[in-house]
């Protein structure tokens, strides 16, 4: 049955609202940040991910701190808002779109050369709200797009979490998965685990429980095993940045994915804004990709399950070759090989 859904981040009163995902689906706690070092916290320490989620959490940290900047002189204000942008984009490297977000907010700084600091302060709240207000209208058109492809009453794979939870609200592979639901309510979804931080388990099957979407969890390493009974239709991920030849980088254990979905000939398509888009990149091995903590490995909720002492390594994302995905689903449409082409195009309009 659906349940009222909590956006993941929004404006409380002067305050940016965090839902924190680490301690979800247990319990629903709201992190008010009045800082922009607070929102900074929150995007390192994972209380907000996913990269458009990212993003607009950058845009309002930026908001937040453009607002506390108390002085009159607008260079001043500009030299030390460039410092703040650099901080904000360097909480976490991999994803495009936190990169995207604050080069959007300072551009309006740099086009704005005669105004006065008051003005830059109300210019860069709209910028930030125009990103979180735009996100959403852009998963839903993600979501739209990304249905047509659904053949009826598919069985669909997803990974990780790219849903409500890491957007401002509705989803880009979950967006799609949601879309095709309402057409047709025959669709079944199988989650992935998604270890070491456990998105799927604790919120992609959350996030489709909530929307009355038939969902059944599943251990990472099975995914195979099911691809090769033919209970899989086709694979539905996100993405954290997409290189311009269409080279992806998702959550570490993606790769893993679509061999696996091009083993089968099983469809493998990537939703994403073209925020995510980074067409500086020729290709993925560019990508820089983040290193988190080991601990999150040899740890499971709070708790040891390794043996002391033993070397683990966290990578949290991989690169997945064009070759194996499909199709990405953007805002404007599907976007089919050869990906180098198709992306710039995709990017113009």
């Amino acid at each position: 049955m659906t349940q009222k859904w909590m956006p993941p981040i929004y404006w409380e009163g002067e305050a940016v609202a965090i839902l924190d995902q680490r301690i979800l689906p247990q319990r629903e706690k709201v992190i008010c940040c009045t800082t922009p070092e607070q929102v900074i916290k929150a995007i390192k320490t994972m209380a907000v991910r996913g990269a458009p989620a990212i993003g607009v959490a950058g845009a309002l940290a930026l908001a937040l701190g453009a607002r506390s900047m108390r002085m009159g002189d607008a260079r001043e204000f500009t030299r030390k808002f460039s410092l703040l942008c650099n901080k904000v984009k360097e909480a976490r490297p991999t994803g495009a779109n936190l990169a995207w977000a604050v080069e959007r907010i300072y551009s309006v700084v740099v086009e704005n050369p005669r105004a006065s600091v008051k003005e830059l302060q109300n210019l860069i709240k709209v910028q930030a709200d125009a990103i979180l207000t735009e996100d959403v209208a852009v998963c839903r058109e993600i979501g739209r797009w990304g249905s047509e492809v659904v053949p009826k009453g598919a069985r669909i794979l997803t990974y990780c979490n790219a849903g409500a939870l890491a957007t401002a609200d509705y989803g880009t592979a979950v967006g799609v998965i949601r879309s095709a639901y309402e057409k047709d309510p025959t669709v079944q979804v199988y989650s992935c685990e998604t270890r070491p931080f456990l998105q799927g388990a604790r919120l992609t099957s959350f996030e489709l429980m909530r929307a009355g979407i038939p969902v059944t969890l599943i251990c990472d390493n099975a995914v195979g095993s099911l691809m090769s009974q033919g209970k899989i239709d086709m694979a539905v991920v996100g993405a954290d940045r997409i290189a311009a030849n269409g080279d992806t980088a998702n959550k570490i254990g993606t790769y893993m994915v679509a061999v696996l979905a091009r083993t089968h000939d099983i469809p493998f398509y990537i939703a994403a804004p073209r925020s995510t888009i980074d067409p500086t990149l020729p290709d993925g091995s560019g990508i820089p990709i983040e290193q988190r903590d080991p601990a999150e490995v040899t740890h499971l909720c709070g708790r040891r399950i390794a043996p002391d002492g033993v070397i683990a390594i966290n990578p949290a994302f991989d690169v997945t070759p064009n070759k194996y995905i499909t199709g990405i689903i953007t805002e404007v449409g599907v976007l089919r090989k050869p990906f180098g082409k198709a992306i710039r195009k995709a990017l113009e309009e």
